[in-house]
């Protein structure tokens, strides 16, 4: 293929593809400009962010590590045509998946090294990057840290091969993986062109256009509960102890300023926003499983200190005294959960407290 530039209808030029000469130049590239890898074609509204080069396992370092809006964690390894690795490319990039599988026992470790990354480029967090890079606001922040967090512990990873040329094998390759597994490996071939002191880039991706029949649930396939959904997907998870989650929605229905529904594409989700506590920040995420997590460590972080720390040291000496659950690490870790079991061993209890709780805001 070439390209044919010229200007006011005149004095055209025809350009050739030109040569990446080392793959270093091609990671720096993507890291610079996350555009370059079009997830836009498997979702309009999809868009990376790099968060960082040569991520560290103990496989080797990833090439490039990103994520996305909704917390779906992507591998990007970059070869070049002319390397001889690239037969194994598909493999390198599946053991890295598995080598980064390994953080799953500790994600904060895993948010760390991020940390560490994004202060030393651009002065920010992790957390603040993705929140200013994608446009989110702080229950979103929280909704795709908690997808990141799950798709870790379930190894549930997307895979980019990024390529200035593809051959047809490699192609077949990734069709035939994304048509009988569970991962998702797309492939990437990107043609580079140069004009004068201009560089044209034409992205090709390949691999979405396999429609699994697996039946396997995708991140890329989240949705927006509601109401009606939440209670329904409440009653199949729940069944006969359904009606102590959905009370407890139905008080939140009538006594909060808003409710924030969860994206999660496996259980229901919602979060009660009390304005006199966060006008973002709900203090609870329910599930319709029946996990409850307790925000508070987040809510501490993003509120003034006198106006959160007596509500929620009240609620806290409350729980204690009302159910025979401890809350350890409630300010040092921005959420603490509430398991199933526990909430409904300890329904009057927790229920009282959070009817407590609200009452005082």
């Amino acid at each position: 293929m070439s390209i044919i530039i010229s200007k006011n209808g005149k004095h055209a030029q025809k350009l050739n593809r030109a040569d990446f000469q080392k793959e270093d130049y091609l990671q720096d590239y993507i890291h610079n400009n996350p555009e370059s890898i079009p997830v836009y074609e498997l979702s309009e509204d999809k868009r990376l962010f790099v968060a960082m080069r040569e991520f560290p396992t103990n496989s080797g370092p990833i090439d490039a590590l990103a994520i996305d809006k909704d917390g779906d964690i992507y591998i990007v390894e970059t070869k070049l045509y002319k390397n001889p690795d690239k037969r194994t490319v598909v493999a390198q990039a599946l053991d890295y998946g598995a080598a980064l599988w390994k953080y799953f026992n500790d994600f904060n470790e895993f948010i760390n090294i991020l940390d560490q990354q994004t202060q030393n480029k651009f002065n920010l967090s992790f957390k603040e990057k993705i929140k200013e890079f994608f446009n989110l606001d702080d229950e979103q922040v929280e909704l795709a840290y908690e997808q990141m967090r799950k798709n870790l512990n379930e190894g549930n990873l997307k895979f980019v091969i990024l390529m200035d040329s593809l051959d047809e094998r490699l192609k077949n390759l990734i069709l035939y993986v994304n048509q009988n597994s569970q991962f998702d490996v797309y492939a990437v071939q990107l043609e580079y062109y140069k004009f004068e002191e201009y560089e044209i880039m034409i992205p090709k991706l390949f691999g979405v256009e396999v429609k699994k029949n697996i039946g396997v649930s995708s991140s890329s396939q989240r949705k927006q509960w509601d109401e009606q959904s939440f209670i329904e997907q409440t009653k199949k998870e729940l069944t006969n102890q359904a009606d102590k989650i959905i009370n407890l929605y139905q008080y939140f229905k009538q006594n909060a300023d808003k409710i924030n529904w969860g994206t999660g594409y496996t259980h229901g989700s919602f979060s009660p926003v009390f304005n006199n506590l966060n006008e973002t920040i709900g203090p609870f995420t329910v599930y319709s499983d029946g996990k409850i997590q307790l925000k508070f460590g987040w809510i501490l972080a993003h509120t003034p200190k006198e106006k959160a720390e007596k509500p929620i040291n009240n609620f806290i000496d409350e729980f204690q005294k009302n159910t025979k659950l401890k809350l350890t690490d409630i300010y040092s870790s921005e959420s603490h959960t509430i398991l199933p079991k526990d909430f409904m061993n300890n329904y009057e209890g927790i229920s009282k407290t959070i009817t407590n709780f609200v009452k005082k805001l």
